[in-house]
């Protein structure tokens, strides 16, 4: 089973690409940057909970 990072990091994601794709159809270019953002966190998360993944399977 996937980390739960990963799976909050994805869902991060996918919601920022939303807010981005809304922030560039109104021109609200605040809730653009905010959705580059949290894909950005979103990918750190993922990523984080693949290093997990990685030394939880290292172990076993």
């Amino acid at each position: 089973m996937p980390d739960h990072d990963r799976v909050e990091g994805a869902a991060k994601n996918l919601g920022g690409k939303a807010k981005e794709l809304a922030g560039n159809v109104t021109g609200d270019e605040k809730l653009k940057a905010e959705g580059k953002a949290d894909q950005v966190s979103g990918k750190v998360q993922n990523a984080v909970g693949g290093v997990k993944d990685s030394l939880r399977d290292n172990r076993n």
